[in-house]
């Protein structure tokens, strides 16, 4: 059965930058590129919700000017690119913790949200100051007891559906404390490519061999 749930770890963008000799801005600039594109390949192929790696708990430890330039970009393309992305049916989602965040970086992610709220087409779950540990903490803070639907609720994203399928770009193969809830039961793909060149190619060599695999949930 094809993916229609489908997690991305979009790794490489500094080496990318580093292999071409160009700052590694330029290298979160075509990781972000790519995004967008791939985003148009889920579409095509039927996907109904992509989560992508933005910004990680972990990743404020970077050099400040990288990180800055980061928050800088980002703020950027959320202005620029909602209107077109609410024109192709994407409904936007920011996921991941939001205090510590710039105020005017978090009210244009409300404001992406809220344009995009009622689009059917797919919906894209961007992980933002995002680690998975954090996520089960905070949720487990307000957890008053009752099943695992109860706890789930209390997730960044209750409505996220559990990814079918994880890719992570850049050769290495680990989570890196990426939605430690929701892949209980995901496939994972392991591509060498780093984020900026995986292109569509890559991507249907991704979601075929999540096709060629039996997915048994423990049974037989």
């Amino acid at each position: 059965m094809a993916a229609r749930y489908v997690a991305i770890i979009t790794d490489g963008n500094g080496r990318w930058a580093k292999a071409r000799g160009v700052p590694v801005h330029e290298g979160h600039r075509a990781g972000a590129d790519t995004v967008k594109a791939r985003l148009r390949d889920a579409v095509e192929l039927g996907i109904e919700e992509l989560t992508v790696y933005s910004f990680s708990t972990e990743n404020w430890s970077r050099p400040q000017d990288e990180v800055s330039g980061l928050m800088a970009m980002f703020a950027q393309r959320i202005v620029g690119e909602t209107p077109e992305l609410h024109e192709q049916g994407v409904r936007m989602r920011f996921v991941g913790r939001r205090d510590g965040v710039d105020p005017a970086l978090v009210e244009r992610m409300r404001w992406a949200e809220g344009v995009t709220d009622a689009n059917e087409r797919i919906t894209l779950f961007v992980a933002f100051n995002y680690g998975g540990r954090a996520e089960i903490l905070d949720a487990a803070r307000r957890f008053d007891g009752g099943d695992e639907d109860d706890f789930r609720a209390l997730l960044y994203a209750p409505e996220m559906h559990d990814p079918e399928l994880i890719i992570r770009t850049s050769g290495e193969q680990r989570l890196s404390n990426y939605l430690m809830w929701q892949s209980a039961y995901s496939e994972l793909v392991f591509r060498d490519e780093l984020w900026p060149d995986f292109d569509r190619a890559a991507f249907e060599a991704s979601l075929a061999e999540y096709d060629a695999r039996a997915r048994r949930f423990g049974g037989r």
